[in-house]
């Protein structure tokens, strides 16, 4: 019989799988371990031998050596069940100290850029962008015109830009 990886696995890999699952593995387990045992092959076919070699007996001494091997990783790690709930609540929501350090940062540079602005230019972005004002407003209580207001908005915008980056 010879090493065609194909015809092994049409011919054997169902009842290898079966043999698995018999030795109480998973449906899933048996079709991982399944699978890497003609992986195991294409990456180090066996040596050739004198006489006759049995494919089929090679394939389950590797499936076999496999699920013993996983068996004894499966007895060193202890695992637990969880559901997808409590899952979730194993994540700590707050953010890292790295990521605290670093909005930090970010807020102190953009403080600090504000403040390097004219005083009509951070009084228009501020209006705008954290008064949530629109630009016809910024325009009203600035008393000028809306395209002005839209400049001095734009001009603050990209001051921050160039100071702090993308935000």
């Amino acid at each position: 019989m010879s090493w065609d990886i194909k015809m092994l696995f049409r011919r054997h890999a169902l009842d290898i799988a079966r043999s698995l699952k018999r030795n109480g593995l998973s449906e899933d387990a048996a079709a991982d371990i399944t699978q890497d045992t003609f992986v195991r092959v294409l990456a180090k076919p066996p040596a050739a031998t004198t006489g006759t070699h049995n494919p089929k007996a090679y394939l389950y001494k590797i499936s076999r050596n496999l699920r013993i091997n996983q068996q004894k990783r499966e007895r060193l790690i202890e695992t637990v069940d969880i559901e997808s709930d409590a899952a979730q609540n194993l994540a700590d929501p707050a953010p890292s100290p790295e990521a605290v350090v670093y909005s930090r940062q970010c807020l102190a540079q953009t403080h600090q850029a504000l403040a390097e602005l004219p005083e009509r230019t951070r009084r228009a972005f501020e209006m705008h962008r954290l008064g949530e004002r629109t630009l016809n407003e910024v325009a009203q209580e600035l008393e000028i015109s809306t395209t002005r207001a839209w400049m001095l908005i734009r001009d603050a915008y990209k001051h921050l830009l160039a100071r702090v980056g993308e935000f």
